[in-house]
């Protein structure tokens, strides 16, 4: 039952940046869903954000019960990782809502997403002692420009009502504190998330993560409320939010991780605000602006970069002094 998902170091990475757009893409069918579920039960972002994980764990420890004693034996094997992951998970998606309300969707999107492989990138240049290759480096700019352009177009009205106010100004500070914590708490897990897959089959640490993040994010989403009118719609909608695009999206992702770095990984799942701004075309009817066509053309550049890269690397090894995409 935990196999399907599996690869193996010889699976090429190419198979990998597939994983994880499969990942970006399935986070950017979110937002849609949010949107829906919270005019259906008037719940907010962080009860919406607990039941996800709680959907989540609830499927993955259902296919997961024949391989209890497995995932028993993970969380045993590396306690401290695990927890840090589920809390990392449930951290980031917590103070991304906050920042969200305080500053809107723009900033905290263009913020929390755009500093992750910035961080990781930093991050991965120290501890090797290399710098990442010139069509990573490229990569990475073009994506984060793309993000840029594709958040401006939320940006008009996307302030909150506290910005007419005279704490106006505190709260922006406050919300921009919370993106720059959510980007960091994202960059850290990923790190450390990609260290632990190593060690820890990835449909195991999908489990464990989603049910320890949802039990995280429990005391915060359970004193804003969590009771809502229960009908079809909101309920299968949660299970989508809990099965596809969170248990199957960080199956995918953490599977993904195994064999790419962490700073190409965050670059790939910059799918999802694309995503999630072609859904919202197309399904809501907003228009189709000039920045949104341009960001998503900067975005599926950086992508295709990556996975020719990725081609590149995998067939020779990288020449003296220059990183291959994958470790």
């Amino acid at each position: 039952m935990f196999s399907f998902l599996s690869t193996n170091a010889s699976a090429g990475a190419r198979l990998s940046l597939l994983q994880l757009s499969i990942a970006g893409v399935l986070w950017g069918t979110a937002g849609v869903v949010v949107q829906v579920v919270a005019a259906r039960t008037g719940l907010g972002a962080v009860q919406i954000g607990f039941y996800r994980l709680l959907f989540a764990a609830g499927t993955m420890l259902l296919l997961g019960l024949p391989a209890r004693r497995q995932i028993w034996a993970a969380f045993r094997s590396a306690p401290g990782a695990v927890i840090t992951a589920g809390v990392g998970l449930a951290a980031y998606q917590a103070l991304y809502f906050v920042a969200v309300r305080l500053t809107g969707v723009s900033i905290a999107t263009v913020v929390s997403l755009g500093l992750a492989p910035v961080l990781l990138s930093a991050w991965e240049t120290i501890r090797t002692r290399q710098r990442p290759g010139n069509a990573e480096l490229g990569a990475s700019a073009a994506a984060i420009i793309g993000l840029v352009l594709i958040s401006s177009v939320t940006a008009d009205g996307a302030t909150t009502d506290d910005s007419a106010t005279g704490s106006g100004m505190t709260a922006a500070g406050l919300g921009l504190l919370a993106a720059i914590a959510s980007g960091t708490v994202y960059a850290a897990s990923t790190a450390l998330s990609r260290r632990t897959t190593q060690g820890v089959p990835p449909l195991i640490l999908t489990t464990l993560s989603c049910t320890i993040g949802a039990i995280a994010l429990a005391p915060i989403a359970v004193a804003r409320g969590v009771a809502f009118a229960p009908s079809f719609q909101p309920i299968a909608l949660l299970g989508y939010l809990g099965a596809i695009t969170t248990a199957l999206a960080y199956a995918c992702f953490y599977t993904g991780l195994r064999h790419t770095s962490g700073s190409v990984a965050v670059v790939v799942t910059l799918l999802e605000p694309l995503t999630a701004a072609l859904l919202a075309v197309l399904l809501i009817g907003e228009p189709l602006a000039l920045p949104t066509i341009a960001g998503g053309l900067l975005l599926l550049g950086a992508v295709t970069t990556l996975y020719l890269g990725a081609g590149r690397s995998a067939e020779a090894p990288a020449p003296s002094g220059q990183p291959a995409l994958t470790e």
